[in-house]
């Protein structure tokens, strides 16, 4: 079992930035790939970034390449989104998740979500 608390959301004007946080519990955290969604009201929930347990390796949405960096701390169980250059559009309920291949994640196909953290952007 795994469980994952979000924080770090908040307001933040366009241009700004904010780092998300992801803590989970469980004494495999390591072996787990894990993953950023976000969902905005009326639309569906959509892939942001993911990493994965093995190598490190990161994937991103095109919607966030070049300004949100996913990283890992394994000893510390926790993963971060680092979101800069913020834009209105950015605006949603970020979730983590967590499962046991990169490409499970990527596509949502996993058990293990958090409760979200609220990020609004304001133009």
């Amino acid at each position: 079992q795994v469980q994952l608390v979000e924080s770090g959301g908040g307001l933040v004007q366009a241009g700004g930035s904010l780092r998300l946080s992801c803590a989970a519990s469980g004494r495999t955290f390591s072996r787990y790939a894990m993953g950023w969604f976000r969902q905005a009201p009326g639309k569906e929930r959509e892939f942001v970034a993911a990493i994965s347990w093995s190598d490190g390796s990161t994937y991103y949405a095109d919607s966030v390449k070049g300004r949100f960096t996913i990283s890992r701390d394994n000893a510390k169980n926790t993963v971060y989104l680092q979101m800069n250059s913020l834009k209105p559009e950015d605006t949603a309920v970020y979730y983590c998740n967590a499962g046991s291949i990169a490409p499970r994640v990527v596509a949502g196909l996993t058990d293990y979500w958090g409760q979200g953290t609220q990020v609004t952007v304001s133009s």
